[in-house]
């Protein structure tokens, strides 16, 4: 027998529709690439949504077709995201940060009809343009008058985004697509290979929304202003640009303004309570925070993912500022939220170290995410905070099958397999020891590169770390701590070395201290151990 309740798809446009009705008068406040500050409503977002989606209409844009996008966080591109999805056609967002070759080949593979673009990235426009012919349509988000003579010589043709819209009215209904179709399409960064797509579907990115808004999640409300500094190209913004229409809160996107004294002058301005991004973008926060010697005014928690959050960190917004940090872990292929590490009632009475060594883990599954530990037979591994093995994930926001790839579908039984290696806690808490192809085997057992990263992290000195296998005639691979310092700090090979004694089995600390001047960083803001590998072993020969 079945239920008797109303059959409603879940559609992206019912977000906006919902924010736009029951939040209409609520900001969405940007910093334009222009350089001034911009302000809209849910409202004014969901009308001009509308308009864009009659626009492509017009361009004779197909349902299920692409169109793809390189943008900084804005209003035009969080309309885009309602726009262009909720009217049945698929948003593509590109990472800019990627060489113009791989940008190229992501359009080409995507199979992109269209592609509006910030001025900024004009230069990257004009260089793959020509080598991209099923692109018919070249949108540059301004008005016409700043749209250059460079960039229409090089692109002939060129529309503006804001004429584009003011052709059109705001009377359109959004069409009852079906919830499985896709919705938005991202690539990985393709550090193992070429990028893969991963292609979403209008269910999975609501159900997700849903998901990421809970109270142990990002904990959002209407009552909230969040500020995503994580960009809205790098999995969609973690989900952010839908869980915020979903509740209705007030939303500051930071367009290409990511320093510290930009970011702190923003949330301070504009009464943030929540934001999100990578480690290495804290960093420039918390520099600004020191020096101000306070927060900005309004900031309750921060959301750290993307790569490890040093315990450094989360004590220094904690114990420094009072500022909450909940540690996160995802993927691409998860939408990307796959667990945060909120604590439990159990943990709020521990002595703050025993608190850290939970909040450096990265956190339990939300709802919708199960998760499993396999040793390299597939055979289930306990959860005992001990047993390290690989981490596999299955849910309804979780990748099936990449984009057209060509291969069979990567799933072993069901579930994916992330590339983790990881420990769980009998309370489900997940703490990666490391990705696969980044831990180091020394001498048949495991040394965790996030830890002795973490643990370097600490000292005064050090401004960033990174811990790379090097080979061994004895060993196989032995780990090579490589160190940016602080600015007016010295720290020697010794004294770093010694920071490691009773934090760590003896056979874990590094042989030796590289000192180098800046860390390769990939275009998420993620460590490039590959790179940095490659780099030192040159510097050998």
């Amino acid at each position: 027998m079945n239920g008797l309740m109303q059959e409603h798809g879940l559609r992206i446009s019912g977000l906006i529709e919902f924010a736009a009705r029951y939040h209409g008068d609520t900001e969405i406040v940007s910093r334009r690439v222009e350089g001034d500050l911009h302000r809209t409503t849910y409202a004014g977002v969901n009308s001009r949504a509308k308009r864009l989606a009659r626009a492509l209409d017009a361009l004779g844009l197909q349902a299920g077709e692409r169109l793809g996008s390189l943008a900084w966080n804005g209003y035009r591109h969080f309309e885009l995201y309602y726009g262009v999805s909720g009217s049945g056609r698929v948003l593509h967002t590109l990472n800019p940060r990627l060489h113009p070759d791989q940008i190229a080949w992501i359009i080409q593979h995507a199979g992109d009809r269209a592609l509006a673009f910030d001025m900024t990235f004009a230069p990257i426009i004009q260089a793959v343009a020509s080598r991209c012919p099923a692109v018919e349509h070249w949108i540059a988000l301004c008005e016409a008058g700043a749209i250059t003579p460079e960039l229409r010589q090089a692109v002939p043709g060129v529309l503006s985004y804001e004429d584009l819209l003011a052709g059109q009215d705001d009377h359109y209904v959004w069409p009852e697509i079906d919830e499985n179709a896709a919705s938005s399409l991202c690539y990985t960064s393709g550090t193992t290979g070429d990028p893969k797509g991963v292609l979403y579907s209008h269910r999975s990115t609501v159900l997700h929304a849903y998901a990421s808004a809970l109270p142990d999640v990002m904990n959002l409300s209407a009552r909230d202003c969040v500020l995503p500094v994580v960009p809205m190209f790098h999995v969609n913004a973690w989900g952010i640009p839908y869980a915020a229409a979903l509740v209705g809160c007030k939303l500051v996107l930071p367009g290409p303004a990511l320093d510290g004294a930009s970011l702190f002058a923003s949330m301070d301005a504009e009464a943030v309570t929540f934001a999100a991004g990578v480690p290495t973008i804290w960093l420039g926060l918390l520099g600004q925070m020191q020096r101000e010697g306070r927060k900005p005014a309004a900031l309750r928690s921060v959301l750290i993912g993307g790569a490890a959050a040093p315990a450094a960190m989360i004590s220094a917004f904690q114990d420094g500022f009072g500022v909450e940090v909940r540690h996160a872990w995802g993927m691409t292929e998860m939408s990307p939220l796959g667990t945060v590490c909120t604590l439990k009632n159990k943990h709020l009475g521990l002595g703050p170290e025993q608190r850290m060594a939970v909040q450096v883990k990265q956190g339990r599954p939300l709802f919708g995410v199960d998760l499993r530990v396999v040793d390299g037979q597939g055979r289930d591994l306990p959860w005992d905070g001990a047993s390290m093995g690989d981490l596999q994930v299955r849910g309804p926001w979780i990748l099936r099958d990449y984009y057209r790839s060509g291969q069979p579908s990567p799933l072993r039984d069901g579930w994916f397999p992330t590339g983790d290696v990881v420990t769980v806690d009998p309370d489900g808490y997940v703490q990666i020891v490391d990705r696969t192809k980044d831990v180091i085997k020394s001498g048949g057992e495991w040394i965790s590169s996030i830890e002795i990263e973490n643990i370097a992290m600490a000292h005064p000195a050090v401004a960033m770390a990174a811990c790379i296998a090097m080979p061994d005639a004895k060993w196989d691979e032995r780990p090579l701590l490589v160190v940016v310092t602080k600015p007016q700090t010295e720290v020697s090979r010794e004294e770093l070395l010694a920071f490691y004694e009773g934090k760590v089995a003896k056979w874990w600390v590094p042989d030796d201290v590289r000192f180098i001047d800046a860390i390769p960083l990939g275009a998420t803001g993620k460590i490039q151990k590959n790179k940095l590998r490659q780099q030192l072993l040159a510097a050998q020969c």
